[in-house]
C-alpha cells in the first residue's frame, strides 16, 4: 500500500513534490490554454481540491463528491459536516483536520460566489434588477437539502436592506409566523418586503399553504404600509413567482 503521508519538514526534497504532480501540471497547463470553461466539471473541481489535498489524486474525490451531491452547486450547498462525511469515505481518512480543511476550502470558496451574485442585488434596486435577484436566489437555495423561508427586505427606494433567513425545517416545511415578518421589517424599517422559501422536491410549483401563508403576511403588512412585491419558490427545476402566476 502506498504511503500517502504528508512528508514533514525535514524531508528530502523530492519527497515533497506530490505523486501526481504530472498530471496536475498538465491539467493546469490545459486550463490557463484552453480556459476553466473547457474543464468538465469534475476537472474543475480537482483544480480547487489540489490546495486543500497536496499529496493524493483528487480525481477519485472530484467525481465522488459530484456523484454525492449531484453537482458543484449541491456540494456548495452541503452542509460542513456533510462534506466531511464524505471527504473521509473517498480518501480513507477518519473525520479529522484534514477533512475539515477540505469541507472548509470547498465551503469557501462557494460562499463566495453566493457573495459575488448577490453584490448586484445591493449596488441597485432590487426590482429593476430582477435578473440579478433570481441568479441569487437560485445560488443561494436551489439546492438546499431542507426546506428553508427567507425575507428579502427592502427600503422605499427597493433596495436591499437584508436577506434574513426566518425559519429552518424539514424537506418539506419550515415554519412561518406572518406577524413575525411584519414586526421585523418594522424593526428595520423596510417598506417592502419579498418573500423565499426553497422546495427540496425540486418542483417550484407553490402549495395551498404557500398561498394561504402569503395572504396572511400581505393581509399583515397592510395596515402598516409594508408592501409584499413577491413571493419566489425555489426548486431545482426552476423557480416559481406568485405574481407572474397571479397568486397575489
Amino acid at each position: 500500500m502506498l504511503d500517502h503521508t504528508p512528508p514533514g519538514p525535514d524531508a528530502p526534497a523530492s519527497k515533497t513534490r506530490p505523486r501526481h504532480g504530472g498530471h496536475r501540471d498538465r491539467l493546469r497547463e490545459r486550463a490557463a490554454k484552453g480556459g476553466l470553461d473547457a474543464l468538465p466539471d469534475y476537472e474543475l473541481l480537482e483544480l480547487l481540491l489540489f490546495r486543500s489535498v497536496p499529496y493524493k489524486d483528487t480525481k477519485p474525490l472530484a467525481k465522488d463528491l459530484l456523484a454525492r451531491f449531484g453537482g458543484l452547486e449541491g456540494i456548495g450547498a452541503a452542509s460542513h459536516e456533510a462534506i466531511e462525511g464524505q471527504v473521509a469515505r473517498s480518501m480513507r481518512y477518519a473525520v479529522g483536520k484534514a477533512t475539515r480543511a477540505v469541507a472548509l476550502d470547498l465551503q469557501l470558496i462557494f460562499d463566495v460566489t453566493r457573495r459575488i451574485a448577490r453584490e448586484p442585488t445591493e449596488k441597485r434596486p432590487v426590482i429593476s434588477s430582477w435578473t440579478a435577484l433570481l441568479a441569487y436566489v437560485r445560488v443561494a437555495l436551489q439546492h438546499e437539502p431542507r426546506e428553508q423561508f427567507r425575507v428579502i427586505y427592502l427600503d422605499k427606494k427597493n433596495q436591499l436592506i437584508l436577506d434574513e433567513v426566518q425559519n429552518r425545517g424539514t424537506v418539506d416545511h419550515a415554519p412561518v409566523y406572518p406577524r413575525e415578518v411584519v414586526r421585523r421589517a418594522l424593526e428595520l424599517s423596510a417598506s417592502a418586503l419579498i418573500l423565499l422559501h426553497n422546495h427540496p422536491s425540486g418542483d417550484p410549483t407553490p402549495s395551498r399553504a404557500d398561498v394561504e401563508m402569503t395572504k396572511q403576511v400581505v393581509q399583515a403588512g397592510r395596515p402598516l404600509n409594508i408592501e409584499v412585491h413577491d413571493h419566489l419558490v425555489v426548486g431545482r427545476d426552476g423557480v416559481a413567482s406568485f405574481k407572474q402566476l397571479g397568486l397575489m
